[in-house]
């Protein structure tokens, strides 16, 4: 009978948390910051088909950073959650905290349990019917869940953009100037050039279907003229 090998509880939560970390360090940084009509959420990212950016519900976006195939199906089963809470209690019983208290719940298990924890990082956002309130909710690898203002990003980057918007955010701003001051964030956080943005907002003009995609080939950064943004099509 072989003996087991041992490992000190705390030794493997901390080279699980490491092991997290540099792979969520990996991928590319994700932000969100709110402005006058509601929230945008910009991402680096250089893939057309991969998107990092999508919608959950009506008024709920979803971000994540690092491994594609586990924060991939991470959404997907936030959007069976959300579509099933909607039908069978009330479309106004789905928000962005219940989502992101099971987003938590579900990474604490793996983190705890699992042999290898999920090596990604979570991004909620949320807009109220009548533009008033936002939120915004940040879920680590381990299944910490933080509620943040004003702005917030994820990733490996992370820091350095809300360092960067600290000085570059104001509540008044309008989508042009969030989307500048976002880019300017990357830039100085990066201290290079994007090589692609995916760029989505959670607008409360635009209705019950809130979550709308913006071209970046005619974005206002790109020096063109606004583009018309693309409604999201439902899981």
């Amino acid at each position: 009978m072989t003996i087991p090998f041992y490992v000190a509880p705390e030794q493997l939560v901390r080279d699980k948390a490491e092991f997290a970390r540099k792979g969520i360090a990996r991928g590319r940084s994700i932000l969100a910051l709110e402005y006058a009509d509601g929230v945008v959420l910009i991402a680096e990212n250089p893939s057309s088909a991969l998107h990092k950016i999508s919608e959950v519900y009506d008024r709920i976006a979803f971000a994540g950073v690092g491994k594609y195939n586990e924060f991939e199906t991470l959404r997907k089963a936030g959007i069976r959650q959300a579509d099933l809470m909607g039908y069978l209690y009330s479309r106004d019983d789905v928000t962005a905290m219940s989502l992101a208290t099971q987003f938590a719940q579900t990474m604490g298990v793996i983190f705890t349990r699992d042999p290898k924890p999920f090596e990604v990082e979570l991004l909620l956002a949320e807009i109220s019917s009548d533009g008033a309130e936002h939120r915004l909710f940040r879920v680590t690898y381990d299944g910490t869940l933080f509620e943040e203002r004003n702005f917030v990003a994820i990733g490996g980057k992370s820091e350095q953009l809300e360092e960067a918007l600290e000085d570059l955010w104001s509540a008044d701003m309008d989508l042009d100037s969030a989307l500048e001051a976002g880019k300017q964030a990357f830039q100085q956080a990066e201290g290079r050039d994007s090589e692609g943005w995916e760029i989505a907002v959670l607008d409360s003009t635009n209705g019950r279907r809130a979550f709308r995609r913006i071209s970046t080939e005619t974005s206002p950064a790109a020096g063109k003229e606004p583009a018309q943004p693309e409604s999201e099509s439902p899981e």
